[in-house]
């Protein structure tokens, strides 16, 4: 599995439930990935790819191109 710079220190806290910035995907964080990935019905190599292509961790910006991407 591929570990896409992801943090592991944050991975024990169980307190952590999701993003501390809701307005952004903060892909170094493994907790972050996967709370986005789950919101979006995505898996966190498809979120991943998502923010890459649209150059942004804007959840805004990623989500619409989810929608469109979901469209065609």
């Amino acid at each position: 599995m591929h570990s896409y710079g992801f943090k592991n220190n944050t991975m024990d806290n169980k307190d952590i439930k999701g993003p501390q910035d809701r307005s952004r995907i903060n892909t170094s964080e493994k907790y972050e990935m996967n709370y986005w990935a789950q919101k979006f019905g995505v898996s966190e190599q498809q979120l991943f790819e998502a923010v890459n292509a649209v150059g942004s961790n804007s959840v805004e910006k990623v989500e619409e191109f989810l929608r469109n991407k979901n469209k065609g």
